[in-house]
């Protein structure tokens, strides 16, 4: 039953998404003076350093699946050295999730700021708004993921045993990280790569 509710509430938060990629294509095609914008603020973007934050998210969703193969396992914990990685457990792959995507808030919060100083904020323009809104409203998205890793691993230290319960809590916070993870992949390509 959790695995089914994550999944339409993904559902609606996909519609959410939808709304600001609505949004974003409204604004960017109104009239012949936003077209000159966009062409005027996308020229602004680290286009290389963003595409490096995105392979970092995007990877992180494969050390994600590899936790939950982990927890489907039963290995909780690495059963071997830490250089080991193919004896990983749970913990390992989702705590270098977390550090994946700490990694990619980041890198977006260090872009925010090369933003700010060429004058691209929210109330600057059309542009800056919804820039702002769609990949603001994404990392609200991807720290609740960070927060939900934390609360699995915290779990696993804290049980002192690793039941089925455990592992579907690990499955259900993986559709989540990999949702997140797709629709920065639009969010990308629709930003960054469209111009």
């Amino acid at each position: 039953m959790v695995s089914v509710g994550t999944i339409v509430w993904l559902a609606s938060e996909l519609m959410f998404f939808a709304a600001l990629f609505a949004c974003y294509f409204t604004l960017r095609n109104a009239t012949p003076e936003t077209v000159a914008l966009w062409a005027q603020e996308t020229a602004k973007l680290n286009i290389p350093f963003a595409a490096v934050n995105t392979t970092v998210l995007v990877l992180s969703s494969v050390t994600c699946q590899l936790g939950v193969f982990a927890a489907e396992r039963g290995n909780v914990g690495r059963s071997g050295s830490l250089l080991a990685v193919g004896k990983w457990g749970l913990r390992e792959w989702f705590v270098l999730t977390y550090l994946m995507g700490s990694f990619f808030i980041a890198g977006q919060v260090y872009e925010y700021a090369a933003l700010i100083s060429e004058n691209v904020t929210i109330p600057s323009s059309a542009y800056g708004s919804i820039f702002y809104l769609t990949t603001g409203f994404h990392g609200l998205h991807v720290t609740g993921g960070l927060i939900a890793f934390l609360f699995v691993i915290g779990r696993t230290f804290m049980a002192r045993t690793f039941t089925h319960e455990q592992a579907v809590t690990a499955i259900v916070v993986s559709y989540y990280w990999h949702f997140v993870d797709v629709v920065w992949i639009g969010l990308f390509a629709t930003i960054y790569l469209l111009q």
